[in-house]
């Protein structure tokens, strides 16, 4: 009886490395993608939740933090509610600080509005900074700063819009009251 002749493929080491090449390039190719995922769902969760303002706006502004910027004690704030600046538009929080132990009764106002998402706040921030002209800007507060002719600092920080005065306002004052603004737009 004859024995069976195999045909044997011959053997080329330049295509089994491609092959393997190949199956290796999918693999991390999926792990990377799978990678790249990962990271931009745990990004926008994270800038979603960094995005919503607290119930509370005058959260943003414990008075232990203002007390420290401005070099004076401050009460907790006295809260109500801001007016709506136009028809159909949300109402604010108006939180008032008065400073400990002042016969005069010198005050901080913090006035804060969250607005339903970052577009219609920077509307309103537009529309309403026609009647603060001629504004100063302000660089390194929020999305878009500027101090009114009167000494009031206005912030816009995604779909949060925000004021601050202080009694007897000084050009000394605009850095203190700037820092201010920076720790409040930065809890946003």
């Amino acid at each position: 009886m004859p024995l069976p002749v195999l045909l044997v493929e011959s053997y080329n080491p330049a295509a089994v490395r491609s092959k393997w090449r190949g199956i290796l390039m999918a693999h991390l190719n999926q792990r990377f993608l799978i990678a790249l995922i990962s990271v931009v769902i745990t990004c926008g969760l994270q800038s979603a939740m960094a995005a919503e303002p607290p119930a509370d706006l005058c959260s943003l502004l414990p008075a232990a933090d203002l007390s420290k910027a401005l070099g004076q004690a401050y009460d907790a704030p006295q809260k109500t509610v801001a007016p709506r600046p136009f028809a159909n538009t949300n109402e604010g929080a108006d939180c008032t600080y008065k400073r400990s132990k002042d016969p005069r009764g010198a005050k901080l106002l913090f006035r804060a509005y969250a607005d339903p998402s970052p577009s219609a706040a920077a509307g309103l921030f537009a529309r309403l900074s026609m009647f603060y002209a001629p504004p100063k800007p302000v660089s390194g507060v929020g999305d878009r700063a500027y101090f009114d002719k009167s000494g009031g600092l206005h912030v816009l920080k995604g779909k949060v819009r925000f004021f601050l005065a202080l009694d007897n306002f000084t050009a000394a004052n605009e850095k203190q009251l700037t820092d201010v603004a920076r720790q409040i737009a930065g809890r946003l």
